[in-house]
């Protein structure tokens, strides 16, 4: 049985190894000025523009609107009779930090240990991600990638969807440090140590940071370190919180330590929508394709919670499940919300502009502007009508290969079937 081991790593090498060589190239650096011209424009920003031009160039917007004049040197790119938005942003997601959850070592956002604020999710982010391209083509532009699994599971960055390298592919880091609130009850002793852990964690990090300024010599720790731009309110907390008790206790826990939170989950959040509203706290959602979690509650209760939460005054961001395959899904979960209540152009801002405020992005994307990143999405129709397709993407500037795993294979077995019944 001692030949059984490797001849599964070999095998797990070779995978992996085939992955790499079918992933796309990334695109080239914008060489010159390009005009997108014929669409219809979302910017977020202003009104929508009809029969509108968007012009960038170094990956730069440099004009954008209706009736634009277009120097002679601009490359044109034909969008007449599309739609153009944002690049869309997943706010929660561990995209390139896993490729197989049934082979342990293609997955790196779990590390040992419960205290682990110095994990920074870019520097273990797998540029070659099949992942990736599917995500692209169902427009997600951005990944805020977050470590899991710890209490203080580490650092998120946000992650652009094309590059060589990690460092290439990183817009910004850290965007948040993400916290996993324990359950506490009566009867939960393991709940209550738990959150002994976290508070002893924060204590140690202040009084780290105290020692840090009084001595040029003392001793560095990165986990400490790593806490730093929290404590200094620079980045939020993302804490993951579903049920009333949890939600509230970590509420009351974040204004004691005076640090900006962010709830994430938030499954009972509608139900204390009063706390959230006056504090002006945000909540990511992370389900709205799902079933109640209670056999009392009605069968569009967790449809509805966005259009819950707007109407009693909270910031709404649409996240949708944690795992990498679930980023082919944000754009359902936002049009889920916007049937149950939840106002379409909200629910388009919860995908855009609202994440990239939440993570410290919107100088560069969230919106469509002169001075911004040229990241954006050319669409066949409605981008939340689930028959329009992604047809094109930018990416500062780059024109992105739209090919993924998915599309080849509906090619390969369309190919299949035509040699089929030519026989």
């Amino acid at each position: 049985m001692n030949f059984i081991k490797p001849i599964l790593i070999l095998t797990t090498c070779l995978f992996l190894f085939t992955v790499i060589m079918q992933a796309q190239i990334p695109a080239p650096a914008q060489k010159q000025p390009i005009a997108v011209t014929g669409a219809t424009i979302y910017t977020l920003s202003g009104e929508v523009i009809e029969d509108g031009t968007i012009i960038f160039e170094d990956g730069t917007i440099t004009a954008i609107g209706a009736g634009i004049d277009i120097p002679a040197e601009v490359e044109r790119y034909d969008a007449t009779d599309k739609i153009i938005y944002p690049g869309l942003i997943l706010a929660h997601t561990n995209m390139g930090l896993t490729e197989i959850g049934a082979v342990d070592v293609t997955s790196d956002f779990n590390e040992y240990g419960e205290i682990n604020p110095n994990v920074r999710a870019e520097k273990a982010f797998h540029p070659e991600s099949e992942h990736i391209p599917v995500g692209r083509s169902h427009g997600v532009a951005i990944t805020i990638t977050s470590p899991g699994g710890s209490l203080i599971s580490g650092l998120s960055a946000a992650m652009l969807m094309d590059g060589w390298t990690w460092e290439g592919m990183t817009l910004h880091a850290p965007t948040g440090l993400m916290i996993n609130w324990p359950t506490i009850d009566e009867n939960n002793d393991a709940g209550r140590k738990q959150l002994k852990m976290i508070q002893d964690a924060f204590d140690n990090a202040r009084a780290y940071h105290v020692a840090r300024s009084a001595s040029d010599g003392h001793r560095t720790d990165m986990r400490w370190e790593a806490m730093l731009p929290v404590l200094e309110r620079e980045i939020p907390v993302v804490v993951q919180a579903n049920d009333v008790r949890s939600i509230r206790d970590a509420i009351t826990w974040a204004e004691s330590e005076d640090i900006r939170i962010i709830i994430l989950g938030g499954r009972d959040a509608h139900l204390m929508t009063d706390q959230l509203a006056t504090k002006e706290i945000p909540v990511i959602l992370t389900s709205v394709l799902a079933s109640p979690g209670r056999p009392w509650q009605g069968y569009d209760e967790v449809y509805a919670q966005a259009g819950t939460l707007y109407n009693a005054g909270i910031r709404v961001v649409i996240a949708g499940g944690y795992g990498s395959a679930n980023a082919m899904q944000l754009r359902h979960q936002a049009a889920t919300a916007a049937g149950f209540g939840f106002p379409k152009e909200e629910a388009l801002k919860a995908i855009t502009i609202y994440p990239a405020e939440l993570f410290g992005l919107d100088n560069r994307v969230g919106t469509l502007e002169e001075g911004k990143d040229a990241t954006f999405i050319i669409t066949d129709g409605d981008v939340f009508d689930l028959r329009s397709s992604v047809e094109q993407m930018f990416i500062q500037g780059r024109k992105i290969d739209m090919a993924d795993k998915q599309k080849n294979l509906f090619e390969r077995y369309k190919e299949k079937y035509r040699q089929l019944s030519t026989e």
